[in-house]
């Protein structure tokens, strides 16, 4: 009775964490980043509009696409400046 105790626990160890994974891909709005924008003092929602918009600056300042939250600050400074000059209508 110990072994199969031991064999039940295991294989929900096993399952639990995929669960998890696949609950979170089924609502991506859950692990919204959001971002302050010290400078212009408000803070900025970052959703697919506002990875478009990067995508923009990115393009209009040749340079290769790279994971906003992995930029420099300064570069992330420099975005939220270029951001507020080119506003679109979900801009927050």
């Amino acid at each position: 009775m110990h072994r199969y105790f031991k064999v039940i626990m295991l294989s929900a160890a096993l399952v639990v964490p995929v669960a998890v994974v696949a609950q979170d891909r089924d609502h991506p709005d859950q692990q919204t980043r959001r971002y302050e924008d010290k400078a212009h003092k408000d803070s900025h929602e970052w959703n697919s509009n506002e990875d478009q918009a990067y995508r923009r600056y990115l393009q209009e300042h040749h340079k290769k696409y790279h994971d906003f939250a992995k930029a420099k600050k300064t570069e992330q400074s420099d975005y939220w400046n270029w951001r507020h000059s080119h506003p679109d209508n979900d801009h927050r």
